[in-house]
């Protein structure tokens, strides 16, 4: 009985720690120091391609009281930030909900062209140098879950937050985080979060591995992995339920580099763990992640992976790319 007892608030623990992992952007699992935006007068070696970044939320139809969305650091100009010039660089976070939010095709482009704004406005706030954001919390809300884009096959209401650099040259690092609470980080049940592309800071500590997990729908026979400005930092690893490590060298600085792996029909209907392992000495050093199926579309990868983290299972007996 004593077991069994253990072996349930073992789950439980499990289940809270998973729950945390999928409200914060970028995920303690995904391991990323920060998200990254410049202002858009910014060089792009610096390690941003377009000074945008667009996350979407998933909030379950189950949860009816308001959430809200927090960002960590919101200020450019402080002790994270990575900074360039005498402009003051500013940073506009917009929250969108209803039609369109996702469903518009340019939402999920990797560029921030045409409609990429789609949906219904609900909050929006341009941040500069602020010592009272600095190091601390922005809270956009209170939001109700029902404004969102209700996209059942993504697990309920969609919204998103859209981050320009509006002006600068320099770097704003920050996270995020989707609460219950405007005042502390309580995790919405069963809410999750995902992304087309990333704009992360990457480790200073060496053989530090981050992680990005896409998931494999039944339609998808092979993925390309973009990156953009890695500076011969490392190594990018492929792990899967048939693929032990499959292994592809870094970009170098202000270059974009490509990684193409087939999927096998194993690897369908899991998460893919594409893992980038720090070897080298680079600071500062931010770059630019997206993925695309066969067809060249862009493919989610989610805070919390879908399915769960993949492991590799031996007895499938399928060669490494």
């Amino acid at each position: 009985m004593k077991k069994i007892k253990q072996a349930g608030v073992l789950g439980a623990f499990l289940m809270l720690s998973q729950l945390l992992i999928a409200q914060q952007v970028p995920s303690t699992e995904e391991n990323f120091t920060y998200l990254v935006t410049f202002g858009k007068k910014a060089d792009k070696s610096h390690g941003d391609d377009d000074f945008s970044q667009v996350i979407f939320f998933v909030i379950p139809t189950s949860q009816k009281n308001p959430v809200y969305i927090r960002v960590f650091d919101a200020d450019c100009g402080g002790k994270n930030d990575e900074m360039y010039g005498s402009e003051e660089t500013k940073t506009k976070f917009i929250v969108l909900g209803g039609k369109g939010a996702h469903s518009n095709k340019d939402a999920r482009k990797l560029d921030p062209t045409g409609e990429y704004k789609s949906g219904t406005e609900l909050y929006s706030k341009t941040v500069g140098q602020s010592d009272k954001l600095d190091n601390d919390w922005l809270t956009f809300g209170p939001i109700n879950p029902s404004s969102g884009e209700l996209i059942p096959e993504l697990g309920g209401n969609v919204f998103k937050l859209v981050v320009d650099g509006v002006s600068g040259q320099s770097g704003n690092l920050y996270k995020l985080f989707l609460s219950t609470s405007a005042t502390s980080n309580n995790a919405v049940e069963g809410g999750n979060a995902f992304t087309y592309e990333y704009c992360v800071r990457m480790s200073e500590k060496k053989t530090v591995v981050s992680h990005l997990y896409p998931f494999i729908s039944k339609s998808v026979v092979k993925v390309k992995i973009s990156v953009f400005d890695y500076d011969n930092d490392g190594i990018i690893r492929l792990v899967s339920v048939s693929k032990k490590g499959s292994v592809s060298k870094s970009s170098g600085d202000d270059q974009w580099k490509e990684h193409e792996f087939t999927v096998t029909e194993d690897e369908k209907n899991t998460s893919l763990d594409i893992q980038f392992v720090k070897q080298g000495d680079s600071k500062n050093n931010n770059i630019v992640i997206n993925i695309t199926n066969q067809y060249g579309e862009s493919m989610p990868f989610y805070t919390s992976p879908i399915g769960g983290v993949p492991k590799y299972k031996s007895k499938i007996g399928v060669k490494a790319d």
